[in-house]
């Protein structure tokens, strides 16, 4: 059943919009408060050394200056979402350039710089390691002498036989040995994949002011506010309680926005100085020095009969942490949701390693490590079809893991549309139809995953004059969560639109809520609407007097059976003397249940097509020696408008899905296939197979040489 009303299925503008367009939006950096000081922190030179000493004497006769801070003001003191081994600031060693060393809050910026400048110190410079294979060895430096002995540490899921080791996961199922056995063609490729940006527009920003009774008022860059408050409270040792976030609007996410990161240091500057503090970082620092994505390097061995069938597949992919753990929560990056990239496998190992390195450390990216095993997985899939001389798509048809079979996890699969999906969009790719001229390809590439679940809630308050407010815990990053709350709360209701509120609540307000992550909020957030729906009208036959208010808790669990599947083809044009690409059209298909609101449906797709084009063809930090070098938004290359290819959406809408009206997931669906579907195109195209990315002129152009 697809679900379809007046409101439910109609393309409502964001309710957000209009604010936003005339510049009336209130983020972070635009919040003011009396006497309030400019925060700046003073970051490490060196990838690696040890803090002798620092001596502030001289930043303290520096005008206007009013708290300095460093790592022996909070020693100890160790934040993260879940493995606690980030230092607020570093009090012995210092572990990547950007690793912070101390702060200060003055009257001015200009004062706040002279002060900085004025901070004198000694380090002892230690061995560095970059490189992750480098850093697995054993006479490697080692960063962390005992990674279980931090809070928060996954102790099921460490690796203490791997040097610098972190984390490990690891799956098997049937018997690998036994598998290669039954295979005709063995063959095993090696991916490597670089370190990006989100590319939000905003840079973080971290206010605190403590009030005179000591609550302590927070506003921070970060799309989950609740576990902002957390993460303070645990690096501080303060009540939860005791703190106070107000939310502001959020310039951009892609997962890059879900953690404290400077909080915590204003709030002891405001501690020092009695007064409010505003840390806002630069471009340069959130290039520099914040989360990007993880350098990944994969290694696929794969078995395969003569008829092209998956009978065996090892798999190992080892992550680069950089100097810290803290700003992701796991050892896989969520990867055990596609290790098997929707291909049936009898006999599968799969090794992901989390390793240390002196590097900025890793955090969120939309899908965390989707995009880099897809890169490799599906570029994998067409080599292993090329080599038995078979269409890719034949290939991908003969393996495909239909709803009822099993994974390659040995997970029941349930309510996938995976097959209808692949097929329509090499359809609207003209997938078959003869080649353009010399240098021409197409290429098709597969992502699926589960939806995400957890917890969230709503504030729902029935007015005397028959409106509606709705006061949601989830931060909008831009996805028109609120616009979708209110047409949820204006069809059952049975209101017209404007008849319906809503807004984000500070955490006082409503309650807990994980924040917009793993593709979950209209499944997670939209239930607990549904729910406080239910219970309004259920109060208002009771004969309940107006205004009524209801709050609502929800957990909704997550649902590994309930994949959700995209399908993206890649047409390009390549230059055999000069091996520039030019991708010409990227078509991408969804199934997607039932699509509540069209325009901010297809502004999710669109979003994510072209961040998986800038993954593909034009992003990448270039580092030396722990280094950034093109950390700013002048020098790292985000795709603009102007090179963006035509882009083409086919959509599957089926109902099926477990969200409200049987809506499925669509926030981290649409950006990870497109790296390899462009690969696979270029391949196509002219016979060589990139094995790393970006895929730059210079990458096929040397690849075309080597034959």
């Amino acid at each position: 059943m697809v679900f379809k009303s007046d409101i439910i299925g109609e393309s409502v503008q964001r309710i957000d919009g209009p604010d936003k367009v005339t510049g009336e939006t209130l983020y972070t950096a635009d919040v003011v408060l009396p006497g309030m000081l400019c925060g700046k922190i003073l970051r490490s030179p060196y990838p690696h050394a040890r803090v002798r000493s620092i001596d502030t004497s001289k930043a303290w006769g520096v005008p206007g200056v009013k708290a300095i801070v460093t790592g022996e003001d909070c020693r100890g003191a160790l934040q993260g979402k879940i493995l606690r081994d980030m230092p607020v600031l570093c009090w012995d060693r210092v572990r990547y350039i950007g690793d912070r060393v101390a702060a200060v809050a003055a009257e001015t910026p200009e004062a706040a710089d002279e002060a900085l400048l004025a901070l004198e110190v000694d380090y002892e410079v230690l061995p560095s390691v970059f490189d992750p294979m480098e850093a697995m060895k054993s006479d490697a430096p080692l960063l962390h002498e005992d990674v279980a002995a931090y809070v928060g540490a996954p102790l099921e899921l460490m690796a203490p036989d791997v040097h610098n080791g972190q984390t490990r996961l690891a799956w098997n199922k049937g018997e690998l040995a036994q598998g290669f056995s039954e295979a005709d063609i063995v063959l095993e490729h090696s991916f490597s994949i670089p370190s990006r940006h989100q590319g939000y527009i905003e840079p973080f920003t971290s206010i605190i002011s403590i009030d005179d009774d000591g609550r302590i008022q927070a506003w921070c860059s970060s799309k989950a506010p609740f576990r902002a408050r957390r993460q303070m409270a645990q690096a501080l040792d303060l009540d939860e309680e005791q703190i106070k976030v107000n939310v502001t609007s959020i310039g951009g996410d892609f997962g890059g926005k879900g953690d404290t990161r400077d909080l915590p240091i204003a709030y002891l500057l405001a501690k020092m100085a009695n007064l409010p503090v505003k840390i806002v970082m630069s471009h340069v620092e959130e290039y520099t020095s914040s989360n990007p994505t993880h350098p990944t390097f994969v290694t696929i061995k794969s078995g395969i009969t003569k008829e092209g069938r998956l009978v065996a597949r090892k798999v190992r992919t080892v992550h680069a942490s950089g100097a810290y753990g803290a700003l992701k929560p796991r050892a896989y990056l969520s990867t055990h949701h596609y290790v098997g990239g929707g291909y049936r496998i009898p006999h599968a190992n799969f090794e992901f390693l989390q390793v240390y390195t002196n590097t900025v450390p890793g955090g969120y990216f939309r899908a965390p490590g989707a995009h880099q095993y897809t890169f490799a997985l599906e570029s994998h899939t067409d080599l292993l079809a090329r080599e038995i001389g078979m269409d890719p798509a034949e290939f991908r048809r003969v393996n495909l893991v239909l709803p009822g079979e099993e994974d390659a996890l040995g997970r029941p699969i349930q309510l996938t549309k995976v097959q209808e999906v692949m097929e329509s969009a090499l359809k609207a790719g003209n997938w078959g139809n003869p080649k353009r001229g010399p240098g021409h390809g197409r290429g098709v590439a597969l992502f699926g995953r589960q939806i995400g679940g957890g917890v969230a809630g709503a504030v729902m308050t029935a007015e005397a004059n028959g409106s509606f407010t709705i006061i949601s815990p989830t931060v909008d990053i831009g996805t028109g969560t609120h616009t979708i709350e209110k047409q949820m709360v204006a069809n059952e209701m049975g209101v017209s639109l404007d008849q319906v509120q809503v807004r984000v609540g500070n955490t006082d307000e409503v309650p807990y809520d994980e924040g917009p992550r793993a593709s979950r909020v209209t499944y997670t957030e939209g239930q607990a609407v549904m729910s406080a729906c239910v219970q309004v009208k259920q109060a208002i036959a009771d004969g309940a007097e107006l205004p009524i208010t209801v709050t609502v808790e929800h957990m909704a669990p997550e649902r590994e059976d309930i994949t959700y599947f995209g399908a993206q083809v890649a047409e390009v044009q390549v230059d055999r003397e000069t091996g520039q690409v030019d991708v010409l059209r990227l078509i991408t298909s969804h199934d997607v249940g039932t699509i509540i609101n069209p325009l901010a449906h297809q502004g999710q797709i669109d979003g994510g097509v072209i961040t998986g084009f800038g993954l593909g063809v034009t992003e990448e930090f270039i580092t030396d020696d722990g280094q950034v070098l093109n950390g700013s938004l002048a020098d790292y290359k985000l795709p603009t408008i102007a090179d963006v290819p035509k882009l083409e959406t086919v959509l599957i809408q089926t109902g099926g899905g477990t969200g409200p009206y049987e809506a499925k997931a669509i926030g981290e669906l649409a950006n990870n296939a497109t790296a390899a579907a462009i690969a696979n195109a270029v391949a196509d195209a002219v016979g060589c197979q990139l094995f790393e990315l970006p895929i730059t002129a210079d990458r096929v152009y040397k690849a075309l040489q080597q034959g």
